[in-house]
């Protein structure tokens, strides 16, 4: 793997053999700011399949921060090992020395893997610790503001394509009744939406099920994409769109909460000639970080909440702009995410890897 022509300012290799900490931290840009992003942590297969994610991720997280106008750099960290037994007081604590010695380049938050409650514990070592327990002051769960935006994406490109921002009567299938998606089919059952909804931890169903009796659980992915719907929302980890998926889809919109949805780059011109429209990931679930984010101010809901909404209009923004351009949403939200960290003028240009 050749790290250096990846683009990023700076990856660093984190090793403490007495926690048994193995991490790596992987800042793309600061050129709108300090660099932000979540910690993920995961029995990664390889310490070549950990940096190449924390590479990918970090870079996805300069185009979200830019585009969801926040200035803010993009950051990521990986922690190597499973979550469920490696974790421990000893290992975050020396994770949080290692984020504290980068002196506020990168700051850290929650992702897969990691919660407030382990957040809370890195910043004993750390001031540059987000995404922590309302207990200590901090923005608590940010899949809240990440659904709310998932949703105003998706009645945004509803309103692109049918003329209305509400989705009362359109079938929506919700692949993942994780903390976001479970956010998400609430919004979605209040505006009227009938929800179909799979995850692999049928636990998760049942919750969902249990608050919202009318939502029809499907037994897994691979039925949900062939089951008449849409829009398709895709929850879960990242690479959820290849193109087989794209050629079974019933949907005419896709716009989920995921991560890096797209398996290949090609996928989004896929979407685009099968007369799709792609709600960009790292645009429309932007309303986690802007939760996030705004802890560093001292946290308010609804003033998050506020500037969250902004993603509706700047969804129709790239929407319309795909349309003019003759491109798709993805070309659309990345150009104009470069186009404001250019504006800054630190980096003549930022490209995300592909």
């Amino acid at each position: 793997m050749e790290i250096l022509r990846a683009g990023h300012e700076q990856v660093v290799f984190c090793s403490d053999a007495e926690s048994g900490l193995k991490a790596v931290v992987a800042i793309h840009s600061t050129a709108l700011g300090p660099a932000l992003g979540g910690t993920r942590f995961y029995p990664y297969a390889s310490e070549e399949a950990a940096v190449a994610d924390a590479l990918r991720l970090s870079a996805a997280m300069s185009y979200k921060n830019s585009l969801a106008g926040l200035d803010l750099g993009g950051g990521k960290a990986v922690i190597i090992g499973d979550p469920t037994t490696d974790k421990t007081e000893a290992l975050l604590r020396a994770y949080g020395r290692f984020v504290e010695a980068l002196g506020g380049r990168y700051l850290t938050a929650c992702d897969v893997g990691t919660y407030n409650a382990d957040l809370d514990v890195v910043a004993r070592e750390t001031r540059f610790a987000h995404g922590r327990s309302e207990a200590y002051g901090g923005c608590g769960d940010s899949s809240v503001l990440t659904a709310y935006g998932v949703f105003l994406g998706m009645q945004a490109a509803a309103e692109h394509c049918w003329g209305s921002r509400s989705l009362a009567g359109r079938t929506v299938a919700v692949a993942g009744a994780g903390k976001v998606g479970s956010h998400l089919i609430g919004h979605l059952v209040e505006d009227g939406a009938d929800v179909l909804v799979t995850d692999v931890d049928p636990a998760a169903v049942e919750r969902v099920r249990s608050r919202h009796p009318a939502v029809t659980a499907v037994p897994d992915t691979v039925t949900l994409v062939r089951t008449p719907h849409d829009v398709y929302s895709p929850n879960a980890l990242g690479g959820a769109l290849d193109a087989e998926t794209v050629a079974a889809l019933p949907a005419r919109i896709v716009c989920g909460g995921a991560n890096n949805q797209l398996a290949t780059p090609d996928v989004a011109e896929q979407l685009r000639g099968r007369g799709i429209l792609y709600a960009p990931d790292y645009l429309v679930n932007a309303g986690g970080v802007i939760q996030v984010e705004d802890e560093r101010h001292g946290f308010s809901f609804p003033r998050a909440k506020a500037r969250a909404e902004g993603i509706f209009d700047v969804a129709l923004r790239v929407f319309r702009a795909a349309d003019d351009e003759g491109v798709s949403p993805a070309v659309a939200a990345d150009r104009l995410a470069e186009e404001r960290m250019r504006s800054v003028g630190r980096l003549a240009t930022i490209r995300l890897p592909r």
